[in-house]
């Protein structure tokens, strides 16, 4: 988002529970009326259907819950970003909540594009912790990992491998609410996305994963791994203007 003109706002919020069975679409909507009902001094575009200048990071999968989604947000003017968090979430589904709001340096690179990796949670069922563990051990030590999807009507094996960064079981104490083996699990974004729900299909054709927890995203800069909402934060927040 360029913020040439504008105030540019990043915001991260979570999504959880039922909520999560919407789309991304549904989630855009949702916030675009959030943004109505709190009057906030939206920037748009310009033509014959003028939008607001509001652009989200990487899409989640309808049924995966998240801790760490972002949406970049361009207004007209600065606003108090302290109580965004509340205001908005008070606006929107029961679910989601906005977590955090920094104003953006100008000429910030887009979400898509600057975010490098992304962390998960997964429940998995049809197996125990000793075979979650030798089947993650296995697929670690593998040079490739083929997964099958379906491109222009057929279906292909493709190597995910590269886009595993990292995957380690938790220990067996530590289960999710429903009492099943937890993966920590991160995945590269580049070149291009790998759905967590691949990954572990790879690892192991009868692990299934019940519940997708989004933990983290990631941008690299200059070896430092920054969460989105600090690694393009304004040094200094204007303040908003008095009505």
């Amino acid at each position: 988002m360029r913020g040439d003109q504008g105030f540019p706002v990043r915001l991260r919020f979570a999504k959880r529970g039922k909520v999560r069975f919407i789309s991304h679409r549904d989630v855009a909507r949702a916030f675009e009326r959030a943004f109505r009902i709190e009057r906030l001094p939206l920037a748009f575009t310009v033509g014959f259907v003028p939008r607001p200048k509001v652009s989200f990071g990487l899409a989640l999968s309808v049924g995966h819950e998240s801790d760490a989604e972002y949406l970049d947000v361009e207004l007209e003017d600065a606003v108090d970003l302290d109580r965004w968090p509340d205001t908005l979430s008070a606006a929107l589904p029961e679910g989601i909540t906005v977590t955090g709001a920094v104003g953006l340096a100008d000429r910030a690179p887009a979400l898509q594009e600057a975010v490098t990796a992304v962390q998960y949670r997964v429940g998995v069922a049809g197996a125990d912790r000793g075979e979650v563990a030798v089947a993650v051990e296995q697929a670690l030590s593998r040079p490739t990992l083929g997964t099958t999807r379906t491109r222009k009507g057929r279906e292909v094996v493709e190597d995910v491998r590269p886009a595993l960064l990292g995957m380690e079981v938790r220990p067996v104490h530590d289960r999710d609410d429903d009492g099943r083996v937890v993966v920590d699990l991160e995945v590269s974004t580049q070149p291009k996305g790998t759905r967590p729900t691949e990954i572990l299909a790879a690892v192991g054709e009868h692990l299934t994963a019940e519940r997708v927890l989004r933990t983290h995203q990631w941008i690299e800069r200059a070896g430092a791994r920054l969460e989105p909402l600090e690694a393009d934060a304004r040094l200094r927040v204007p303040e908003a203007r008095a009505s």
